[in-house]
């Protein structure tokens, strides 16, 4: 079976995204702010296959851009392994994905795990996600994503 079939909402999510990440601290208090576009691609060659580009931007003009390739398993799970994470997402009902992950760089320094649950609206033009930051089993950040479906 290939990723557009074991996994039909996350197929919904694919073509162009614009919206904006918002981070607060534990306490609520805007820690950072930003614009961002990402693309959710599933190449044809490889259709066990999902492709992500995330690019952002920030008011005073810095940007960063990444990508993140994952492999389908076969059953209900889409695995993420690159130089940055590592993670596996699942889909809960007709609207809702989960994406648990960790980043690499700081697995050393501190135990940290993020969750993130990603609703699609019925028509599928909107898109809300919030990220859990916990770091030794404890909640230090959220991370609230608004994004909106692009041409």
């Amino acid at each position: 079976m290939n990723i557009r079939e074991g996994m039909p909402l996350l197929a919904r999510h694919e073509g162009e995204w614009e919206g904006t990440y918002t981070h607060v601290d534990r306490a609520g208090n805007v820690v950072d702010h930003h614009a961002s576009h990402l693309s959710c691609t599933f190449p044809a060659e490889h259709p066990d296959r999902y492709v992500q580009v995330n690019r952002y931007r920030w008011a005073d003009g810095r940007t960063e851009e990444y990508t993140f390739p994952g492999v389908y398993d076969g059953g209900e799970r889409l695995h993420f392994d690159t130089e940055r994470i590592e993670g596996v997402t699942w889909c809960l009902d007709a609207n809702t994905a989960y994406l648990t992950w960790r980043f690499k760089a700081s697995a050393e320094e501190v135990d940290q795990r993020l969750f993130e649950m990603i609703v699609l609206s019925d028509d599928g033009n909107d898109r809300t996600r919030v990220w859990q930051w916990l770091e030794n089993g404890v909640c230090v950040k959220r991370t609230l994503i608004n994004e909106k479906r692009i041409a």
